[in-house]
């Protein structure tokens, strides 16, 4: 699982952390019983404090999200996982409320701010193809 951190958003790191874990999950990107990168490594990849990533952890396990294994890491919840359709639908309405508002105060048009979000699905979808393609070629 790969992380990406934004430190001008002005979200705290955890947080996008967590966020990005709770995404990963109910995409199917990261499936229960599945193990989450270690705390400390994680950390030295991302260039944080090894307690940002320990409170992202925390979050998610308040959260029923992840459970931890003494000795074996943080795991993805199995099948009582919170995040079921209603549950992603949510995060995303919450997503899309900060993005709503961003648009506003850019004085961002409605069809503009559609129009952007639908150039941004597609552009995720081509990256998504293009890398499954890049996957399957290196299998060959």
């Amino acid at each position: 699982m790969r992380f990406a951190i934004n430190f001008k958003s002005g979200k705290p790191v955890y947080l996008q952390l967590a966020d990005q874990v709770k995404t990963a999950a109910a995409s199917g990107a990261l499936r229960a019983g599945e193990s989450l990168p270690s705390i400390r490594p994680l950390a030295e990849e991302l260039r944080v404090n090894r307690n940002t990533v320990a409170k992202a952890y925390a979050e998610l396990e308040a959260q029923g999200v992840i459970e931890t294994r003494a000795g074996k890491g943080c795991f993805l919840r199995t099948a009582q996982s919170p995040l079921r359709k209603d549950a992603r639908r949510k995060a995303l309405a919450e997503t899309l409320d900060e993005s709503v508002i961003q648009a506003h105060h850019l004085l961002l048009s409605r069809s503009d701010f559609l129009r952007l979000a639908q150039e941004r699905y597609d552009a995720l979808a081509h990256a998504r193809a293009q890398r499954e393609l890049e996957e399957e070629h290196e299998r060959g």
